[in-house]
């Protein structure tokens, strides 16, 4: 870090660097275009994030981010409950909302298992798919998962699970870019993937 800078300015671009994607030069234009701020809009961002902060949390029941006891999402009653999409993060909840075509409910992992990162299946959101499934009558479970290694091992791991249940299990067409994140796709895309969904075989 230029030590020409005075130290509540480096302070501000620590801040800033701590964002995704944000390195040295981008954290100096963001630091520069917050002091050309009025000192009315930095003070509603700081208490913005404060309330953000505070305030947002996993949703109880599916595991996206909501403000309320539970998601919007799972509270519409015009949802269809028994199509339950499973994506890795709310990430991928926000881009499928964005396509507004998409009328089932979600499951959020928050995760992907990966034993070389030492992320096992105790440390993703799934025990409480497992009971959602259980409460439904012929459900059908979407894996919206990217893929890639840690992808395919958390399909084939839910798909094992529900074996043999009468639980409908199918995945978003091919045709996707390997290893494509679902938030970066276009609604187009996600319309036809998810339109085009394949069952997987027993």
């Amino acid at each position: 870090m230029n030590r020409n800078y005075p130290e509540i300015f480096e302070q501000l671009m620590d801040f800033f660097q701590k964002l995704p994607g944000v390195g040295e030069k981008s954290a100096e234009r963001m630091a520069l275009a917050t002091l050309k701020m009025p000192t009315e809009e930095v003070e509603m961002a700081g208490t913005v994030l404060i309330k953000a902060k505070k305030t947002l949390h996993p949703c109880p029941v599916c595991g996206n981010l909501t403000d309320m006891d539970a998601c919007s999402v799972c509270t519409d009653p015009s949802r269809n409950q028994n199509l339950i999409c499973v994506v890795e993060d709310y990430k991928s909840v926000f881009a499928f909302e964005k396509a507004q075509n998409y009328r089932g409910v979600y499951h959020v992992l928050n995760g992907l298992i990966s034993p070389m990162d030492g992320t096992s299946v105790d440390d993703i959101n799934l025990h409480s798919l497992i009971e959602r499934v259980q409460s439904l009558e012929k459900p059908e479970i979407v894996l919206a998962l990217k893929s890639s290694i840690e992808g395919e091992t958390t399909t084939l791991y839910i798909k094992k699970i529900f074996e043999g249940k009468d639980v409908t299990i199918s995945r978003l067409s091919y045709g996707l870019p390997l290893g494509a994140e679902i938030d970066y796709l276009d609604t187009t895309t996600l319309d036809k993937a998810i339109e085009d969904r394949k069952q997987i075989s027993e």
